[in-house]
């Protein structure tokens, strides 16, 4: 009997040992099959998450971030203890003491699962499996999957400390709100760093892991706060808080940014602009789109905060000027459907969601509007981010009396009378407030549109090319395109002074004798007969005044003397263009280049002829804070000692290439000079620091330009439509673009000062008539008189006259056949008489510059 029992005993035993070495056998054939070919997981001790490149301006203020995945790294030993404690209560009290998978987790998951019969299906995974799932693996919840995650996990807590896992995990995460890793999302919910987080805060985070969109704190606002009050009951039984702290916390409300009560982080942020976007599209191409936008990087740019509003309300002023001068209506171009016009919420709802501009500021802010109804006079109407008043918003009839409506056959109504001409219900539109100049106080809304007329500015420092101030179109939010650094234009007159420093550098002097007078050249296109913007040809003339008074004849027989290669090459020296056509319409800017190489190329005269390599940064700091690019080069020893003696400045030794002979930049500035004092930019610029530069319009007005420069500061307009075509009879660089460099420069001459153009050594000066080239004596005075610099050893040669080889003779048409012009004399709709034609010629259509 004995025997039989212990038999009976020795069968079930051998059956348990044989099925448990079974279970063992087929366990481990099936981790030995799944782990053969995982990834590695050491790379992770090397990892580095992608993170965000913040932007900084020169005054260390944030002005814009890039991210793909917006992240802020944040190292475990600057991660609180509290918010460790908080995510360890929610996903894992058992980080500390498993070995990166929890057996008792993932049974007591497979029984609630066939309890279930599979509706119950939950995680049972570690922190530690769950950085393998994000890392190393996809999110599906296959069997195989769980057990290539639990082998990776327990090799991986072979490979790393508890503390450097925690940290992958805590920056890794999505949390919701394109947040990931927990300083990011710190800031997202709460807009403040880790240190300061309340324990319900830190409790907060640590419910979102798991299904971010499911705890939403406005749409999910109490399935979020029963997670995060049972994440902070698992923290008062862990021992994390105590008793007191539990009960004052659960008690907390569910305060968020998205809830209103903090403010966003990014109230904090300008909107981005021309600027900022400029420098992601440099440093994409420089460093890699991927390091870009995940590598961490911090730019100190070097915009100058007080500067940049400035530029931008100066173009933005002269373009809007020239629009309503035109006055033609066209508005947004969005409508709102009349039903969703009967309730507040629902239009402020449609509102928000158009798509048009409200990054603008001039004199007040914009406002997208949208029309609610319109009366006999006026239309009333509904603002985003103005509360309704008793009364309502309204648009005046006196308001829309400057603009006509294009009617749907494209001809144009008469001048709009009453709001109605112009608006209809739905139409969505911009406002302004109309204040008093006087008190500020409140007057009417007014109708605004984005103009159609484009433009751009770029200001820099002419000794280090920084550039401090750059405006690339009316408005950022409305087109992205820069006009400053991406439109290619023809610089019209604006290009002539190369041509003279060409000329000044091959011999030539600022009293050099010029013929002003007409040409006709063949060419395969047709005969072309270029002219003044006068039509009228003065005879011989010093190149002062030539460039004073922007003389395309005698510019074009100046390129002809000097030679079109020798002209190409200062301007591919100068990097106006990296190659420069050998063809005399050229030498009148007919080529086109963009605003941001002529200013920096300007800024080569200003500084008295050494390169400028314009930057729009500083410096670039990789995510552990090493420096991968500085702009400046320059040598400073005295930077390097630990103090200087009161008063004394570092000495900074330059070490860059010279362009010019200084000497010739000094000559081209003072005649430069004589353009605003007494020339074609004069009525427009009036600052109380000598100034120099150049207008430019090329033919028929299409572009219109004004670059010019005092002692230490660079700026540059260009204004013209974005599919070419004239800005008007009286559209001129001097009258469009002069006024935004005076508002800019007043400004600017404000903060950095200026002052007289620096003489360089070796020459001296001589009085010359302006009007005729001749000498004058040392004592002579009056409005004729001029001090030229000239090299020492090298005194002019006065009576030499240049035609640049071009013949005169009794065939080339004279002044009134020109301005005639072969044209014929018609009757236009209001009765008067018109001269028009001829038709176009070569010289007519593509000569480039005129005044």
């Amino acid at each position: 009997m004995f025997r039989l029992i212990l038999s009976f005993f020795g069968g079930i035993f051998t059956t348990l040992t044989m099925g448990i070495g079974m279970v063992v056998l087929t366990v481990g054939a099936v981790f030995w099959m799944y782990g053969r070919d995982l990834p590695s997981h050491e790379s992770l001790a090397q990892y580095t998450p992608p993170t965000i490149s913040r932007i900084y301006s020169g005054q260390g203020r944030l002005i814009d971030e890039f991210a793909k995945e917006r992240r802020l790294f944040a190292p475990a030993d600057t991660i609180p203890p509290l918010i460790k404690q908080a995510f360890i209560s929610a996903e894992d009290k058992n980080f500390y003491t498993h070995e990166g998978y929890d057996l008792r987790g993932i049974g007591a998951a497979a029984v609630d699962a066939v309890r279930t019969r599979g509706k119950d299906v939950r995680g049972a995974s570690t922190i530690t499996q769950q950085v393998m799932k994000n890392f190393l693996l996809s999110g599906d919840r296959r069997a195989e999957r769980k057990i290539k995650e639990i082998i990776l996990a327990a090799r991986l807590e072979e490979t790393l400390p508890k503390e450097k896992i925690l940290e992958l995990y805590l920056n890794e995460i999505f949390l919701g709100q394109n947040s990931y890793g927990v300083a990011a999302a710190s800031q997202t919910y709460f807009n403040k760093t880790l240190s300061e987080l309340a324990p319900h805060e830190a409790a907060f985070l640590a419910s979102l892991p798991k299904a971010p969109s499911d705890y939403h704190p406005v749409r999910r606002k109490d399935r979020l706060i029963q997670r995060r009050n049972f994440v902070l009951r698992e923290m008062k039984e862990n021992g994390y808080i105590s008793q007191a702290v539990y009960e004052a916390e659960v008690a907390q409300p569910l305060r968020s940014v998205q809830n209103g009560d903090f403010e966003s982080f990014k109230a904090e942020l300008p909107p981005r602009d021309y600027f900022t976007d400029e420098i992601r599209r440099q440093l994409s191409e420089n460093f890699g789109e991927g390091e870009f936008f995940t590598g961490g990087l911090t730019v100190r740019a070097t915009i100058d905060n007080e500067m940049q509003p400035i530029a931008a309300q100066a173009l933005q002023q002269q373009l809007e000027e020239y629009d309503r001068g035109v006055g033609i209506w066209r508005g947004t171009g969005k409508t709102i459907p009349a039903e969703q016009l009967t309730d507040e919420a629902t239009w402020r709802e449609a509102l928000a969601e158009q798509r048009v501009s409200r990054d603008v500021d001039l004199e007040n802010p914009w406002f997208p509007a949208v029309v609610l109804s319109v009366g006999d006079k006026d239309a009333r109407i509904g603002i985003e981010g103005v509360p309704e008043t008793a009364e309502g918003h309204y648009i005046t009839a006196k308001d829309v009396q400057w603009a006509r409506k294009r009617l749907a056959d494209g001809k144009l109504a008469r001048k709009a009378k009453v709001a109605g001409d112009l608006l209809e219900v739905g139409d969505v539109v911009l406002v302004r407030r109309m204040t008093s100049d006087d008190d500020g106080s409140f007057i009417r809304w007014s109708l605004r549109q984005v103009p159609e007329v484009q433009g751009g500015f770029v200001a820099m420092d002419a000794n280090t090319g920084r550039v401090i101030a750059m405006q690339g179109g009316f408005s950022y939010q409305a087109s992205v395109f820069n006009r400053a650094t991406q439109a290619k234009r023809q610089p019209g007159s604006s290009f002539k002074p190369f041509v003279y420093a060409a000329a000044l550098d091959s011999g030539y002097t600022p009293a050099t004798i010029v013929v002003d007078a007409p040409i006709e050249i063949n060419t395969p296109q047709g005969m072309w007969r270029p002219r003044n913007s006068s039509n009228k040809f003065y005879g011989p003339t010093p190149l002062r005044t030539g460039i004073e008074q922007s003389r395309n004849l005698m510019t074009i027989r100046l390129a002809q003397e000097v030679g079109m290669d020798v002209v190409g090459d200062y301007a591919e020296r100068f990097g106006v263009y990296d190659q420069l056509s050998p063809v005399l319409a050229n030498a009148l800017g007919s080529q086109e280049t963009t605003l941001y190489q002529m200013v920096s190329a300007y800024a080569m005269f200003a500084n008295g002829g050494e390169r400028v390599a314009p930057t729009l940064v500083d410096r670039v700091q990789d995510r552990y804070g090493r420096t991968v690019y500085r702009h400046d080069q320059r040598i400073c020893n005295d930077c390097q000692l630990p103090t200087l003696d009161p008063g004394v400045a570092p000495r900074i030794i330059s070490n860059r290439e010279r362009v010019m002979d200084p000497i010739t930049a000094y000559q081209l500035t003072a005649m430069m000079k004589g353009v605003v004092d007494r020339g074609t930019a004069s009525s427009a610029i009036n600052l109380p620091v000598p100034i120099a530069g150049k207008t430019g319009t090329t033919n028929d007005a299409k572009d219109v330009w004004f670059v010019g420069f005092s002692s230490n500061i660079v700026a540059g307009c260009y204004i013209g439509f974005d599919n070419p075509r004239s800005l008007g009879k009286r559209a001129y660089g001097a009258g469009m673009c002069g006024p935004v460099f005076q508002r800019f420069m007043s400004e600017a001459i404000k903060k950095y000062g200026g002052g007289p153009f620096e003489v360089p050594p070796g020459g001296n000066f001589i009085n010359i008539d302006r009007f005729t080239g001749a000498r004058l004596p040392d004592d002579a005075s009056g409005p004729n008189v001029v001090a030229e610099y000239f090299r020492d050893g090298e005194l002019p040669i006065f009576g030499i006259t240049f035609d640049g080889g071009f013949a005169m003779g009794s065939d080339l048409p004279l002044f009134e056949e020109i301005s005639n012009g072969g044209g014929r004399s018609v009757t236009t709709s209001t009765g008067k008489k018109a001269v028009v034609g001829p038709k176009a010629s070569f010289g007519t259509i593509s000569s480039g510059g005129l005044y």
